[in-house]
C-alpha cells in the first residue's frame, strides 16, 4: 500500500461506575498527522445505556461527547483552551487516562489510506 499512512485511535466508553470497570463503547477518535486529521465519531444507544445502568445522566454524558468533538474540530469558541492546542496536544488530552464517566482505550495504531473512511470504519465495527 503505497499511499498508506500512520493513524492512532481510541475507543470512547462510558463507565457508568468506575470501581466495576464495566463500560460501552459509544465513539471512536482517530488522529492522524501526516493528513492532518483529528475527528470523532460517537454516539449513545440509549435504550442500552438505560439497560446497562439506570444511574447514568444521558444528558450529561451526551455533553462531554460533544465536548470532545468540538476539541477535535479545533473549535476555539466552545471547545475551551484544549481546542487551541496542536491537534497532536488535543488527541493525546482526550486519550489520556482518566477516571471519569467518559473514557479512552489504550491507543491503537493502524495505517490507512483515507482517515475518515477508517474512522467511519471502526465505528461501525467497535461502536454500532
Amino acid at each position: 500500500m503505497p499511499d498508506s499512512v500512520l493513524y492512532e485511535y481510541a475507543i470512547l466508553r462510558v463507565v457508568p461506575r468506575v470501581e466495576r470497570e464495566e463500560f460501552m463503547n459509544v465513539g471512536v477518535v482517530l488522529y492522524c498527522p501526516s493528513r492532518g486529521f483529528l475527528g470523532c465519531l460517537s454516539e449513545i444507544d440509549a435504550a442500552r445505556l438505560q439497560a446497562f445502568t439506570r444511574e447514568s445522566d444521558l444528558s450529561e454524558i451526551e455533553a462531554y461527547l460533544r465536548a470532545f468533538k468540538l476539541i477535535c474540530e479545533g473549535n476555539r469558541q466552545i471547545g475551551g483552551p484544549i481546542a487551541t492546542l496542536p491537534a497532536a496536544s488535543r488527541f493525546r488530552w482526550l486519550t489520556a487516562t482518566r477516571s471519569t464517566v467518559l473514557q479512552a482505550s489504550k491507543v491503537h495504531p493502524g495505517f490507512c489510506t483515507d482517515p475518515e473512511e477508517t474512522l467511519k470504519r471502526l465505528f461501525e465495527q467497535q461502536v454500532k
